[in-house]
């Protein structure tokens, strides 16, 4: 793991907190010049801690209001299996993000959809019918907290 000294985690926090900031606004942010600023963005995007940028969406301004995870374990639980079922479900438009997970479960998928109709048909419809599924359960999402900003440890 690599080293962040305090420009760089203060860097990493202006960046996860708004991504669209100017390099000359981060660099006065950070009382460095702009091209030291642009320079050490370069550098934790080499290193792999900055993987990307990203536009936070509003579910329920797209249509998607309603959440659930959907808990799911397959049979037999092998590495062919879990990696067929784990790119099915990744395709799917409702699903957020997948978690291939151990315990009583092998999967927690995170989806956004229109209302509990179309939740249902995708776990009888998309879900269900594949042959590996052994077992599913679903539990909606009244609330997501989400951390937008990482400290590093």
């Amino acid at each position: 793991m690599a080293e962040l000294d305090a420009t760089d985690s203060k860097l990493l926090a202006l960046l996860q907190n708004d991504a669209r900031r100017t390099n000359r606004d981060l660099a006065a942010a950070l009382g460095v010049a702009p091209s030291t600023c642009l320079e050490r963005v370069r550098s934790l995007r080499r290193r792999g801690m900055i993987v990307g940028y990203h536009a936070q969406v509003d579910l329920a301004a797209v249509g998607r209001p309603l959440q659930a995870m959907i808990a799911a374990r397959v049979r037999p639980p092998n590495r062919a299996v879990i990696a067929g079922f784990r790119a099915y479900v990744e395709q799917l438009p409702e699903v957020l993000s997948v978690f291939v997970v151990s315990g009583s479960d092998d999967f927690l998928i995170h989806v956004a959809v229109r209302d509990t109709d179309q939740l249902q048909a995708l776990v009888l419809d998309k879900l269900t019918r594949r042959k590996e599924l052994a077992d599913v359960r679903t539990s909606l999402v009244y609330e997501h907290l989400r951390k937008t900003e990482i400290t590093p440890l």
